[in-house]
């Protein structure tokens, strides 16, 4: 008898338990909305520099080679010497070139006074025209040669193509050289510095803009301006070539150096952690009307602690920077705090 009771009692227990819990499940305690702190969205200046390697040119720069083969009669050319254009820098024997000159200007003042006589016969019927014409074939074909022969000896007369300072003399007076011997160097005072820069910076670089150049092991910086792009980007690299002249400063041709790129305007940003990555596009948390909104948006310039916004958000919208990780789509949300962007600590 007391057993069978003790089963009634444990029966009745039971269902008054299972009872209490349905009654719970009927009625569930909702979750108290994320709290969340918001940055109100403004325009701020936007800062974003970008370094890269650079190498020093001379603005002009050649190696002097002779045209024709011949030995050296006269150099002028003294080591690190400034020397204007047209300079004569060497001479070649041209000794038998002169002579062959000569003697063309011989046979053309015999020619021409041939051609005048012949001329002021035909006029009289003195000759006929088959000869007249042979006269003045002959002199039009020995003013020819005196070209050529003039063209020759100017390639054994080396000038200066351009003002600047010369390098290093590599042979000596009386040294026979060829057009493949380098007789030294011209460069000008003026330099330009090349560099790359990746294709997704590319409209960092703006002809006319400013960039500064550091040399390695020095804390010294020069401005140099932005001059010309290469139009096509690199297949292989996927990077542009860009030129820059130097204005201030010296730096020698060959250096190493790092160009800094700064590039500062007015634009949107949100504290990197504000971004929700995924796997099309990039999204923000906004808050309307007390719940959250899930906003995809477009990237822009990155760095360290911020990202710049370039579509997808307004001037004046609520995006949240804190208390994410509690946030779902259309949830309520509490607003703890709203900043401005000068507020937000990087």
């Amino acid at each position: 008898m007391k057993v069978y009771l003790s089963i009634s009692l444990i029966a009745i227990a039971a269902l008054f338990l299972s009872c209490k819990d349905s009654g719970k499940d009927k009625n569930p305690k909702e979750k108290p909305p994320a709290i969340v702190d918001v940055l109100i969205a403004g325009p701020e200046k936007i800062a974003f520099s970008l370094d890269v390697n650079g190498t020093v040119l001379s603005d002009e720069m050649i190696e002097i080679h002779t045209e024709v083969s011949g030995r050296i009669t006269m150099l002028n050319m003294p080591d690190g010497a400034y020397v204007a254009e047209g300079t004569v820098l060497a001479k070649l024997n041209n000794d038998e070139i002169v002579a062959e000159l000569e003697q063309l200007n011989s046979q053309l003042e015999l020619a021409r006074k041939t051609e005048k006589r012949l001329r002021d016969l035909l006029k009289v019927n003195g000759v006929n025209q088959a000869e007249y014409d042979a006269a003045l074939n002959q002199v039009q074909v020995i003013e020819a040669n005196v070209k050529i022969t003039t063209a020759k000896l100017d390639k054994t007369i080396l000038k200066a193509p351009f003002s600047g300072k010369l390098g290093l003399r590599q042979v000596s007076n009386g040294a026979y050289v060829t057009p493949q011997t380098v007789l030294g160097s011209l460069q000008t005072d003026k330099v330009k510095i090349d560099f790359t820069v990746p294709e997704t910076q590319a409209s960092l670089v703006k002809i006319g803009n400013l960039v500064k150049v550091q040399n390695n092991g020095s804390s010294q910086s020069h401005e140099a301006r932005i001059v010309a792009l290469e139009p096509q980007i690199n297949t292989a690299s996927r990077n542009v070539k860009v030129r820059a002249l130097l204005n201030s400063g010296s730096l020698y041709p060959g250096s190493f150096v790092k160009v800094s790129i700064e590039q500062v305007h007015n634009g949107i940003s949100v504290p990197t952690n504000a971004i929700i990555p995924d796997a099309q596009s990039s999204q923000v948390v906004l808050v309307k009307e007390g719940k959250a909104v899930f906003t995809n948006v477009e990237t822009g310039y990155r760095t360290a602690s911020k990202v710049e916004l370039l579509n997808g958000i307004a001037e004046g919208d609520s995006v949240i920077v804190s208390g994410m990780l509690f946030v779902r789509p259309n949830a309520v949300v509490k607003v703890r705090r709203s900043m401005k962007p000068e507020e937000v600590k990087p």
